[in-house]
């Protein structure tokens, strides 16, 4: 069988000319000449191998298979006009997809004010969030299985990965009210080692900082527990086994218990947060509209390292 290649605007003329019946006011609607209008159609009658219309002088008519390729013509322009449209809803982000992989403190410390925003802008978005350690946030995100990363450290710019820093994230003492650091002040990191502390897992970020941190200033770093979830740390750090040192965007999952914040010093510790993509490839709108919208937020408003640091944090906060 032999395949017809179709022009959306020839079958447009036909259609029109078929609704008409008049050279002369298809042109007109067209905005064409009736010499174009003439040749598009003498192309489709070429294209199809069938006579369309019986014309004179003066009358158009649709022949038999004229009635029969309307009806089809009609089919594929509804078809092609809800298609593009479907794709330009898409392209201005009014429907789609969005896939955010973060670090766990970080998709529930930064995250969700942003994620708001986005919705309220774009309601019918389908926005997925994975939160899991920086290897899977990095791993997912070069897989194409993630638009977007929220991850901490610096990744450096390569062939597969695009690093764009986004705010520091201060490292800061936590305890029970009652606990060691019940004095309102700063600490040292080398008063809060001498504690008994709970760390995070060495696979963490959060670990991986505090040890480096701890041998380059000759800090001896020996915690009387290890655990792989915020919440665990805030569990037993509430019931005054231990204290903690933890980034503050941290805080929020820690649990609803009571706890207080402590500047800490010597050294001060930051963790970068930075948010990455995949280089050289072209992110979908959903995307691009996200990555536009943290560009231009001020997120260290966000982070509550610089509001909550000598605060309590009530169950209800």
């Amino acid at each position: 069988m032999k395949r017809i290649n179709l022009d959306t605007d020839e079958l447009r003329s036909f259609c029109i000319l078929a609704e008409t019946g008049s050279f002369r006011q298809a042109a007109q609607r067209l905005g064409v000449s009736g010499s174009t209008l003439s040749r598009q159609i003498s192309r489709l009658e070429d294209r199809t191998q069938a006579r369309l219309f019986d014309r004179d002088t003066r009358n158009v008519a649709l022949t038999d298979q004229g009635e029969t390729f309307l009806r089809l013509a009609e089919r594929v322009l509804n078809t092609t006009e809800s298609a593009l449209a479907e794709f330009d809803t898409y392209l201005n982000t009014r429907r789609g997809k969005l896939t955010i992989a973060g670090l766990p403190s970080v998709t529930a410390g930064l995250l969700p004010p942003l994620i708001s925003d986005f919705m309220d802008a774009h309601p019918n978005v389908d926005v997925q969030l994975n939160d899991m350690l920086s290897e899977g946030v990095l791993r997912e995100v070069e897989m194409g299985r993630a638009d977007l990363g929220f991850t901490a450290g610096v990744v450096e710019n390569s062939d597969n990965l695009s690093f764009q820093r986004l705010l520091s994230d201060k490292f800061i003492a936590v305890g029970a009210p009652d606990s060691f650091l019940k004095e309102d002040r700063t600490y040292h990191w080398e008063e809060i080692l001498s504690q008994p502390m709970v760390a995070m897992s060495r696979e963490t970020s959060v670990r991986a900082l505090i040890d480096a941190a701890c041998a380059q200033n000759s800090l001896l770093f020996r915690p009387r527990f290890e655990v792989a979830h915020l919440a665990t740390a805030g569990a037993l750090v509430s019931q005054g086994l231990c204290i903690t040192a933890l980034p503050s965007l941290t805080l929020p999952v820690l649990g609803r218990s009571p706890l207080i914040f402590r500047p800490l010093e010597s050294p001060v510790l930051l963790r970068q947060i930075g948010l990455i993509w995949r280089s050289g490839r072209t992110l979908p709108p959903a995307a691009q509209a996200f990555l536009n919208l943290v560009r231009s937020r001020n997120l260290s408003a966000l982070a509550p390292n610089s509001t909550i640091e000598n605060t309590i944090l009530s169950p209800t906060s």
